[in-house]
């Protein structure tokens, strides 16, 4: 790989360390490792790497503090590799700014494609996300001028809310969006147990019009308890 991707490692387990950082440069990435935050914002400033993986428990400070602190002017990619599995850490680490969250142990496999997905998504970014004021993946196009939504070639008639859903996840493609982001992006509230509901049932409704299956993530991914995140391919 050419101009190959620079990702800051940011994790005290030297085994683990060790290990994400020879899978990365096996696959074409230039690997920048850090024990701490402070290694890791000393690093940071002098090879300014296109994406950072971050564990939470780290020996100086929590690492969800390395995500506020960056996101305060920046917004490099992060990925979080944690063996924190509770929604309210998922939940916080997200909401914080963090791109995706992976719960230690992962697998080699999902690891690279959660790289790709996130270093694709900041790619998009960068170059403009919206081209020509649309966004295509698979057989759905959402054509954002004319407000209008296609399966296969065939207009899905979705309420405007139900629009408003689906253009601000494909906004955020490849990005797990909390519900608390998407109630205040949509309503302009707050996350409480009434706005989710109303969010599932919206999402529930809009899963139907675009054919899917009870449990099937075409297009869209559900994580219970956490959020939605809309697949730049589908699954």
């Amino acid at each position: 790989m050419s101009n190959k991707y620079r990702i800051l490692i940011v994790e005290d387990e030297n085994n683990i360390q060790t290990f994400i950082s020879a899978l990365l440069e096996a696959n074409g990435y230039q690997a920048i490792t850090a024990n701490t935050c402070y290694q890791a914002e000393m690093l940071y400033g002098s090879y300014l790497p296109d994406l950072i993986i971050l564990d939470l428990g780290l020996p100086d400070k929590d690492g969800s503090e390395l995500i506020s602190k960056l996101r305060e002017n920046d917004s490099v990619p992060i990925i979080v590799l944690s063996a924190r599995s509770k929604e309210t850490d998922k939940v916080n680490a997200l909401d914080l700014g963090a791109n995706d969250y992976i719960t230690k142990p992962f697998g080699s496999a999902e690891l690279l494609a959660r790289v790709r997905s996130v270093l694709r998504n900041s790619r998009h970014n960068e170059l403009g996300r919206l081209p020509n004021a649309k966004f295509i993946v698979g057989d759905l196009l959402i054509d954002y001028e004319a407000r209008q939504i296609f399966v296969k070639d065939e207009e899905i008639k979705l309420t405007q809310t139900e629009y408003n859903i689906i253009a601000f996840l494909s906004e955020h493609s490849g990005k797990m969006m909390t519900y608390a982001t998407i109630i205040k992006a949509i309503w302009g509230g707050c996350a409480d147990e009434s706005s989710i509901k109303k969010l599932q049932v919206n999402m529930a409704n809009i899963r139907k019009k675009f054919g899917a299956k009870p449990g099937e993530d075409y297009y869209i991914t559900n994580e219970l308890g956490v959020g939605y995140r809309m697949n730049e391919k589908p699954d």
